[in-house]
This record gives structure tokens, sequence and C-alpha cells, in this order.
């Protein structure tokens, strides 16, 4: 059984015990979270598609990590003008362990 969630703006397919990481959640590592935004849910032999939403289903998850990406810097430059700007940025993640799907 698997279910399609979403989290910040992006769609992640969740099955128990898989893990994956999702912009950074304002939890502590340890903590168990609920996920209610479920798009899908398939079992063996059926599919329920939300609209938006499928309701009375959610997703358990518990928070690994909270880490930080890789630096990707940004160029911006202007030939024939002397202009050159450099900026770093890096993205925070938050790592989640899916524990169970949550039928209603």
């Amino acid at each position: 059984m698997y279910a399609i969630v979403t989290s910040g703006g992006r769609q992640y397919r969740a099955e128990e015990g898989h893990v994956f990481s999702v912009e950074k959640l304002p939890y502590e590592v340890g903590e168990q979270i609920e996920l209610d935004n479920v798009l899908l849910l398939a079992n063996d032999d059926s599919v329920k598609v939300g609209q938006p939403t499928v309701e009375g289903v959610t997703v358990k998850a518990t928070v690994i990590d909270q880490y930080r990406g890789k630096k990707i810097f940004v160029w911006k430059y202007k030939s024939r003008n002397r202009y050159r700007h450099r900026q770093g940025h890096r993205q925070s993640y938050t790592r989640l362990r899916i524990d169970e799907i949550v039928t209603g």
C-alpha cells in the first residue's frame, strides 16, 4: 500500500518504512507527525483518488533529521558594465521516515 502526499508544494510517494526528504518542517528530531494532505491511496487491488484530498486518511511519519543541503551559487553578470554579483544559498530539509498509513 502507498499514498501520495503533499508537503511544501511538492508531491511524494509514501510507503511504510520509506525515508525521504521534504522542505523544512518546524518539528524536532524524533517527533512523530501526521501528514493529512493525501491525494491518492493505492492498495493492491484498489485506488482512491481525492478531490482534492482523500477523506479520513493520514500518514504518520517520524522526523529523523533536520539538515541543510549543498550550497549553490547564483551568478549575475552584465557585460561591458563591470557588474558581477555572486550570491549563495543553502536549502534546509527535514528527513522523514513513514511509520504507517492510517485509513479511516
